[in-house]
């Protein structure tokens, strides 16, 4: 049974005024979350109870709320009513509940700012009770100057030894990824369960969340590490892109394009085809976001989404990769990079 208190604190007008700014305690011990400054980070929020009987059409009832010291400073950063949701203030239209679930109500802050280092409360109502759990949100770093991503080219995985691994790389704009740079990338949330040669000739993959597939349960997240590997083995890559130099754009085009009409498209731009490292580091470092996919360089179509949404990525930010379709397919755009004169 609620309390009177907790009957309070749940009434909203999502058209007005958001909640009464009083929260209650939380529910259980608070989660430290670290990100880096400018990406984006989930803060886990779950409703523990496995009673969600009483859900029906409705659904959970959320309000995240930014602490602070003096309660009447605290700061309302979204509430949720069934399909309604509204945000507030500086988080508005960046920040998203990750619902993978019916119980899940853990929230995405895209492009993360020192503002937004600090505590947080989420506090869930299901219609039989109420729970408030306690995030701590730590941000670091200085501006981003790079991006690592894993590379596997048209054939499929595991088919690069490591000279073609690196030139790969270099095909598409990058260089092969350091091990400083691989651990830097996890531990801002990279999780790969693709083995890939780092430059230094070691292979190894980046795991956030241990699962039977990816070096199974009994180990924590971390680097997975296959050691020093014969360079004439086949394993995929993991690719550096630094900060680009140019601009990276969707080219608005009337019609659907093959794939050398895409490569034609961009030079009549001035501009080239994008290599997949351009679009990493746009969507990484600059935030690039479009629901589009297009050719790049490569043959393969892809598309980066920093705001996840229905139908773009809705689980989370990523670079989607739709394929490497027959490049006499005119089913896609293009996108292209024009490099600073």
């Amino acid at each position: 049974m609620m309390s009177l208190l907790c009957i309070t604190i749940i009434s909203l007008t999502l058209a007005g005024s958001a909640y009464s700014q009083v929260t209650s305690p939380p529910s259980s011990p608070s989660v430290k979350v670290f990100a880096d400054l400018g990406g984006n980070v989930t803060l886990p929020c779950k409703l523990q109870s496995s009673d969600t009987t009483s859900f029906g059409n409705i659904g959970i009832r959320v309000r995240w709320t930014k602490v602070a010291e003096d309660e009447s400073l605290n700061e309302d950063v979204l509430v949720s009513m069934g399909f309604h949701k509204k945000t507030y203030g500086s988080f508005e239209d960046r920040v998203f509940l990750q619902e993978l679930d019916s119980d899940d109500a853990s929230l995405i802050i895209t492009e993360v700012s020192k503002e937004d280092m600090g505590k947080y409360h989420c506090e869930i109502i299901n219609g039989v009770e109420d729970t408030v759990q306690e995030i701590i949100l730590e941000v670091q770093g200085g501006a981003i100057d790079g991006v690592v991503f894993p590379y596997s080219p048209h054939v499929g995985r595991y088919n690069l030894n490591f000279q073609d691994a690196m030139q790969a790389c270099a095909d598409q704009g990058a260089v092969g990824a350091t091990f400083d740079q691989l651990f830097e990338a996890w531990k801002g949330g990279l999780d790969w369960c693709n083995a890939g040669w780092l430059s230094d000739g070691t292979v190894q993959y980046p795991i956030t969340k241990p699962r039977a597939p990816c070096g199974g349960t009994n180990s924590g997240p971390g680097l997975r590490s296959y050691g020093r590997q014969n360079r004439m083995s086949r394993y995929d890559v993991f690719c550096y892109a630094p900060a680009l130099k140019g601009r990276f754009y969707w080219l608005v085009q009337p019609d659907r394009l093959t794939f050398d009409e895409a490569v034609q498209a961009c030079l009549n731009d001035g501009a080239e085809i994008a290599k997949v490292g351009h679009m990493y580091s746009a969507w990484k470092v600059e935030g690039y976001d479009r629901c589009d996919a297009g050719w790049l360089a490569d043959g393969s179509v892809r598309y980066p989404i920093s705001r996840p949404r229905k139908n773009c990525s809705p689980t989370e930010a990523a670079v989607r990769l739709v394929g490497f379709p027959d490049k006499s397919q005119k089913s896609y755009g293009v996108y292209c990079y024009k490099a600073d004169q």
